[in-house]
């Protein structure tokens, strides 16, 4: 299972590696700024049965 996933600004549209905490459970949603446009998204991350995680972002 991966610990980094991607998810691409709704802002700026840069794809941006983030770690994952695979501790936090299967379905985590936090806010963090975008690295490069410094806009607050809300990342939003689930953990798949298969071990695959799915990423995304939208604007806060």
């Amino acid at each position: 299972m991966d610990d980094e996933a991607t998810y691409v600004c709704a802002s700026c549209g840069e794809e941006i590696l983030i770690p994952i905490d695979l501790s936090q459970g299967q379905n985590q949603e936090y806010v963090e700024d975008c690295p490069i446009c410094c806009c607050p998204m809300v990342i939003v991350v689930e953990i798949n049965s298969d071990g695959s995680i799915t990423c995304r972002a939208d604007r806060e």
